[in-house]
Parts: structure tokens; sequence; C-alpha cells
């Protein structure tokens, strides 16, 4: 379900952002002209892709899609994604019961109830379910992720780190302490301790984040951005912002995201950079910088940057789509 790797220049994000970036597309353009449409038409289009992608047979898309839904908080396309929890992929299943598990979806309590009882059933599509429905009323479930935290499999213990962050509460910090010094733990799964500590307002997480701020590697740099943003004081936007200046430009991009997000638009600088001049680097780098720069502006209150949402949602690469139809939902979101 993951695979790290460690470059300076080429980081490994997080899964959310690590389902839109692993598979690298053709057709990639050096700048993007802007054209004029609708919010309604926009909105059309981005829910037509989104419901496309739902389908699609590439796994990744699906996951991302079923995401989208969730992050947007698409509530027509539920239904489809209740239909995921069927799905032959287990990241598939994962991501889709966590989008029901966000959404509170009730109707679909009784779906996963099912996934949950089954015996045969993956760990970690298990754990999914029982987030599901600690979100949906049912907190005793939570019991059961909470105890895969020391599970020997360190996808299911990195699994089980993200959906404590996830239940937010704050009597599990020392289970993620464990999870973060035990030494059977991988790096993975210290990253995603770390996040959900930040999640759950650890009064120690500041400075072990910082240590990844400063890191020779971009990834731990990434990391340590979507970690500081869940933190969302004023020290972590500070933080923060001292990485719109970083050499990479991915990193630059995480960090005007998550800003973004924490509704500082600082970044719409290092954002439209991207999108008004040729992008440097091989194929692969100029579609990861595309789908990043798309991302953000989804979380930035720009009209100028908004701009550039109809031409993304016309790219030949459905994971640029993907992320433009994102952005047109995610656009005066919290």
């Amino acid at each position: 379900m993951r695979i790290i790797k460690r470059q300076k220049h080429n980081p490994v994000l997080s899964l959310a952002v690590a389902l839109i970036l692993s598979c690298l597309m053709t057709g990639c353009k050096s700048a993007f002209p802007v054209s004029e449409d609708s919010d309604s038409q926009l909105q059309t289009k981005a829910f037509q892709i989104i419901s496309e992608c739902l389908n699609n047979p590439d796994p990744i898309l699906r996951s991302y899609a079923t995401e989208v839904v969730g992050t947007a908080r698409l509530m027509p396309l539920m239904p489809r994604v209740v239909q995921l929890f069927n799905d032959p992929e287990v990241s598939v299943q994962f991501q889709a019961l966590i989008a029901a598990g966000d959404m509170k979806y009730t109707m679909a309590s009784p779906n996963v109830q099912q996934v949950y009882r089954m015996s045969q059933q993956d760990v970690n599509v298990r754990m999914a379910a029982a987030y599901a429905l600690v979100q949906m009323g049912s907190l005793q479930h939570a019991n059961y992720y909470k105890q895969q935290i020391k599970h020997p499999d360190l996808t299911i213990r990195a699994n089980a780190a993200l959906l404590i962050g996830k239940g937010g509460n704050r009597s599990d910090l020392a289970l993620l302490e464990w999870a973060m010094n035990d030494s059977q733990s991988d790096e993975w799964v210290r990253l995603q301790a770390l996040e959900s500590l930040a999640r759950l307002q650890s009064p120690n997480v500041y400075e072990k984040i910082w240590t990844r701020l400063i890191n020779a590697f971009a990834d731990d740099r990434i990391w340590g951005i979507q970690a500081m943003a869940q933190l969302r004081s004023n020290q972590a936007v500070s933080a923060i912002t001292t990485m719109l200046d970083d050499e990479v430009p991915e990193v630059r991009l995480t960090a005007a995201e998550q800003l973004g997000k924490l509704g500082d638009p600082i970044g719409e600088s290092v954002v439209r950079e991207v999108l008004e001049k040729p992008i440097p680097g091989d194929m692969a780098t100029q579609m990861r910088t595309k789908i990043m720069a798309t991302l953000a502006i989804g979380e930035i209150d720009s009209d100028a940057l908004a701009k550039h949402l109809p031409r993304l949602l016309k790219d030949t690469s459905k994971r640029v789509q993907l992320a433009a139809a994102k952005a047109i939902f995610r656009q005066g979101m919290p």
C-alpha cells in the first residue's frame, strides 16, 4: 500500500497526495492559458469528472475520487462511494469507508457494520469500518483500531495511527507517542504518528515537527509542513511561511497550500509563478508540480488563481482533471 523513497528532489508525499501523484501521465504543458466559464458550469464539469473517476478502471483514481467526495462533502455521490466498500482493491475500500465516516453518512451504517463483522476481512479495511462506525456514533468501535497501533504489520500500524489522529481523542496521545518511539516502527509509522500527534494538539510536538522542516530531504520537509499545519497555531503558521522560500518547488507549493487551508493567502505568488512560467524538469517532475499547484488553488482564496481551473479541468491527464475538480469544490470551504 505504500513505498517510502527518500530523495532530495523527488519527494514522496502523504497518502492522500501520493494517490494523485503516483501515476504520471504525458501531455504536460509548460504554461496554462486561462478561460472563462460560469461557476455553475465549472461545478457541473467537476462533478462529472469525480463521478467518472469513481468508476475508473484505475484503482488510484477510484481511491482519490472517493477521498475528494469526502473532503468536498459531495453527498449526492455517497451512494456510489458505498458501493466501493466491496471494491476489489483494499486501498479503495479503505478510503471509501473513511469518506463515509468523515461525512457521517449514517444511511450506510448497515453496510459498514457488515464490512466490520466479516471475520476474513482485511485488518486495514476493518479498521476503516470501525472508524466510520465511531463517526456515526458507535464510539466503542474505536477500541479496534486503537489496538492495532501495536500490530507487527507496519502498514496496519501506520493506518491505525492515522485513524487515532482522525478520531480526535486526546487521551490517545500516549498510543501515538509509543508508536513514535517503538524500535519496530518504520519511517512511515513515525511520520503518520507525528501528524496525528499534531492533529491532537500534543503539547510537545512542535519541536519534533520543526526538525522535519529543516531536514535535507524534500519529502521530510513536505511531511513537516503538512504536520505543522495540523497544529493551527500562530507559531505553526510562521514556521510554514518560512518554507515559501524553499529551493524545491514542491515544498513551496505544499507550504502555499497548507497556509491557504489555514486562511492565509500569502502563498498565492508561489502558485502563480508556477502557473505562469514553463515548468522545469523532466515530464514526471512537471506533472507532479502541476498537480500540486492545482491543489493549492483550491485552498487559496484568489480569483486570479481560480481563472486557471477551466484549463486544468480539460487537461489530458485524468489526475490533473481530478485535482482541478477537487480544487473547484474546495474553494471557500473551511
